[in-house]
Order: C-alpha cells, then structure tokens, then sequence
C-alpha cells in the first residue's frame, strides 16, 4: 500500500511538472543585465563613484497561430534594478497582447509610444551615460513615454515603409477631481539597407497635472560604408499649462537637436559619438551634451563599453548626462557642468 502511495505521488509530481512544459512550449524567456560602474561629478558638490543598474530586464513573450492569416501574440516584461533594494525594484515595461496578420498588428497594454520608439535610428548611447534622453526628456513637458491603457496600429511593411498610431488614455486624479488625459502618438517609418529614419508627432490633452504637450521628432541614420553610420536627430516640443507661470511655460518649450556618428574599427568594436543641444525658449536655459564612447562585444549576447558625456548649462539649468534610465542619478547643479565616465556591461539573453 505504502508502494502505491509512493508511486501514486511520483506520478501526480511528474504530471504538475511536465503540465507546464507543455503550457510553455512557445513561449520565450528572455532579458538583459546591464550594469556600469560610473563617476559622476555635478560640476559642485558631489563627485562620486556609483554602481548603476540600466533598464536591466526579465521578460516573457509568445504568440498563436489561430489560422494561417492571423497570429495573436503577448509579452510581458519587467524592469530588475540590479544592486539595489529600494522597494520599487520590479517596475512594468512593455507588456501587450494582440493580434497581426496581413493587415498588420494591433495590440493593447503598456509599451513605448510611436514617438518614444522613433528615436532609435539615432539612439547611439541608450540606456547608458550620454543617452539623448537626458536633452529630450525634460520636466513635465518630456516624452520618450511608456503609457497605460494604449491601443496600438502598425501597418504591414510596404517596401520598407510602416506607420504606428496610438492612443491612450491616462486615467488619473488631479486635485481630488477624476481625469482623462488622452494622448495621441503616430510615426511614420523607413528601413532599408543603407537608410533607416523615423518621423513621429504626438500630443497630450491639457486635462492632466502635467498640462498641455505636443511634439514633432525626426530621427535618421545613413551607412556611408559599411563601416561607417552617421546619424541625425531633431525634436521640438511646445508646452502649455495655466497652472504653470510663463517662465517655466518658456523653459519647457525647446528645440534638440544634434548629429552623432558610428565607426566600426574591427568586426566586433565600435567607436561612438554623439553631439546634442537643447535650445529652449527660456533665457539662459540651454543646454549641450557631448558623448564618446567605445564598444566591444564579446560575443552576440555580451559587450562592454567605456563611455564619457559632458553637458554644459546655461546658468537657469542642471541637467545631466546620466539621468535617464539609470538607476544612478543623483541631480545636477544650476549652471555647471556636468561629467560622466562609465564603464558598462551588457549580457542579452
């Protein structure tokens, strides 16, 4: 008796193990670590060393053929801050369900907006020190979002050409009162063999905390040789909110804009660099970033890296080569210089 129980437990084990093999079959685990050591100097007081985390990931994604023309699919994937224990160290990136066929793909969830992922032709330093995002992303007027609550269009490719439109709804409370503050994101885009460019437009309803927003961007990279990318990049951003005085209004609405370049010395190694500037309406609240780096992979799945980026301020701004998605980003200083060097390491898999 006491055999059969055994054997009767064994094979209920084996069953709930081998259940989710199968529940498993097409689905992918897949992620990223990607850690640096950084110093960083805010041109004042603080100059540091830091271990910083960057956009490192876990995720899960699959999809189902339900007929020959059309496919649903899903993803979820998380944010891991690697090194640190801050209570928030698991956070929500793009995480979707849909379907795609011949019509294209249409999905719904969390994930960057059109106008967020038109950067990327020109998105030399992502995700490190010297990312754009530091000049494009700024205050209560910045983009380069990740929303809730999105639906999402992409057109099937036509001879390289697509098109992504977008539209979310932010729902939110502001001032005890329940809000809507829908935004609308498009892009139209290029892949080819030499040219891969981007043009989005996107814009937020006045009805949020944050105010009113809309933006145009436009991102190219060209292959003059194989060995040799040169990349462009422009945005502007208009920015109105009546809960907000003139000066910051000024200091929200700007003009980025810069070129950066891509030599390869070797089959496996990268020189970089990327020039940028933010010209807002504001007096004295511009800023510039330079950032040179190299990169080397050691294999398809690992590379590292050695960045410096500099951003120079007018004297009514601090920003910073290191805020974006890092999770080293101690604050800047008004009208100083602001430095980083990085030494980074990345492991896809």
């Amino acid at each position: 008796m006491t055999l059969r129980k055994h054997f009767a437990g064994f094979a209920v084990t084996a069953l709930a193990a081998a259940i989710p093999a199968v529940a498993m079959a097409d689905v992918s685990i897949y992620g990223r670590a990607h850690v640096s050591v950084d110093f960083l100097d805010d041109g004042a007081d603080y100059s540091e060393t830091n271990l910083s985390s960057n956009s490192s990931r876990l995720g899960f994604k699959g999809d189902h053929e339900i007929n020959p023309n059309l496919t649903a699919f899903f993803q979820i994937e998380q944010q891991i801050d690697f090194g640190t224990d801050n209570g928030s160290s698991f956070n929500t990136r793009d995480t979707f369900v849909g379907l795609k066929g011949n019509f294209g793909s249409a999905r719904m969830g969390r994930f960057d907006s059109p106008f967020k992922a038109a950067r990327g032709p020109a998105n030399l330093f992502g995700d490190q020190v010297g990312d754009m995002r530091n000049l494009t992303r700024v205050g209560n007027a910045r983009f380069d979002e990740r929303y809730d609550n999105t639906l999402e269009y992409t057109t099937p490719d036509m001879n390289g050409f697509f098109a992504k439109l977008g539209y979310s709804v932010q729902e939110s409370t502001v001032n005890g009162e329940d809000t809507d503050d829908s935004v609308i994101s498009g892009s139209l885009n290029y892949a080819g063999d030499a040219l891969e460019a981007a043009l989005a437009y996107e814009a937020a309803d006045e009805d949020t905390g944050r105010g009113e927003r809309d933006g145009i961007r436009a991102a190219a990279a060209y292959k003059i040789t194989d060995g040799f990318k040169l990349v462009g990049f422009y945005q502007t951003v208009d920015y109105t909110n009546p809960a907000a005085t003139q000066a910051v209004q000024d200091a929200l609405t700007s003009d980025t804009y810069g070129l950066g370049g891509e030599l390869k010395v070797g089959s496996a190694t990268a020189l970089k660099a990327m020039w940028l500037t933010r010209d807002s309406d504001a007096d004295n609240f511009d800023s510039d970033m330079l950032a040179v780096g190299i990169e080397h992979k050691l294999d398809k799945a690992v590379r590292v890296y050695a960045n410096y980026a500099m951003v120079e301020n007018d004297e009514n701004v601090a920003l910073t080569p290191w805020s974006q998605a890092r999770t080293a980003n101690p604050a800047g200083a008004l009208g100083e210089d602001a430095t980083g060097f990085s030494v980074g390491l990345r492991y896809d898999f």
